[in-house]
């Protein structure tokens, strides 16, 4: 699901590579204000996710982020499992 962030909140989740196939698709559009809430509510969308997202990486707005990172209305999440190789 490809959308436009708002400014009520909501923030893209991108997903890439292990992440993309458990959620099915490449983004999803959630309400919430850190890191944490945005996982907790892409799980909720897509349960399939839950052991990438036990491993993954996240990247806001292309810094490497916690669960307590804030993130700003129109924002994006990247969620990165880990990578072989390189």
């Amino acid at each position: 699901m490809t959308t436009t962030p708002d400014s009520s909140g909501q923030v893209t989740v991108r997903y890439w590579a292990g992440a993309r196939a458990a959620a099915g698709v490449g983004s999803d559009l959630v309400a919430a204000s850190t890191v944490g809430e945005a996982v907790e509510a892409v799980r909720a969308l897509h349960p399939a996710l839950e052991p990438v997202l036990a491993v993954a990486s996240f990247l806001v707005d292309g810094v490497a982020s916690g669960p307590q990172a804030s993130l700003a209305p129109g924002g994006t999440v990247e969620v990165l499992p880990p990578f072989a190789g390189g």
